[in-house]
């Protein structure tokens, strides 16, 4: 099995652009993020919706080890779905659709598993809850969806968090600044009620920001 590095070298070299190239590295490196998903879903044989996906890093990842379900990667930013189709036609990535898509609006018909990783915090709260809700009714049962959020709380951490995410609009690389940061009350009023598990952990590693995993299962 492949390690973080290997991946990260692997992936990043695929990257005409210098800057994209050392911001696909460092992340798969230092950021626990596609490797604790990894961990989620390893033993699934379930397709796989991630929504929000950027260049589709994560199904890029996954295929590095060995984890061949179909992915349906959807992101409504124009450059990163042209960036990620490149990547994949380079990597000869199989099984991996990237395509355009508005998350508040509709998503495409799925049963499976389900990814939303650090979005929440560019919608509106009542956005937010619409999102969690459409994206549950697309897990199948037995099936989970995973959600990486910044989780608003009074530390610094937070303060961390909430200064990259502004960096990252300014700096062009998000089409939008953060609007709202969920906290924990808003995952358990979706999903603290019958019919799903509900597990929310620590989930920085050792990055700086106040990141944790929604573990969300939909039981059968």
């Amino acid at each position: 099995m492949k390690k973080r590095s290997e991946i990260a070298k692997h992936i990043s070299s695929l990257c005409s652009s210098l800057w994209v190239r050392h911001y696909i590295s460092s992340k798969i490196k230092t950021d626990p993020l596609y490797e604790g998903v990894y961990l989620e879903l390893k033993d699934s044989k379930r397709p796989l919706m991630d929504i929000g996906s950027g260049m589709a890093i994560l199904a890029f990842y996954l295929r590095e080890k060995d984890w061949s379900n179909p992915v349906t990667a959807i992101d409504y930013d124009e450059r990163k779905i042209e960036a990620g189709n490149l990547l994949i036609q380079k990597g000869g990535y199989q099984g991996i659709t990237l395509e355009r898509g508005d998350a508040r609006e509709s998503l495409p018909t799925h049963q499976g598993d389900v990814t939303i990783l650090d979005i929440l915090q560019f919608f509106q709260k009542t956005d937010q809850i619409k999102l969690l809700e459409l994206a549950a009714e697309n897990v199948a049962p037995g099936a989970k969806l995973l959600i990486r959020s910044g989780i608003k709380e009074r530390n610094f951490r937070f303060f961390i968090t909430w200064v990259v995410d502004v960096f990252a609009k300014c700096s062009f690389w998000m089409k939008a600044a953060p609007t709202y940061y969920p906290t924990k009350e808003t995952f358990e009023g979706v999903f603290g009620k019958e019919g799903f598990d509900l597990e929310i952990r620590p989930f920085w590693g050792n990055t700086p920001f106040n990141n944790y995993l929604v573990v969300i299962k939909k039981l059968k």
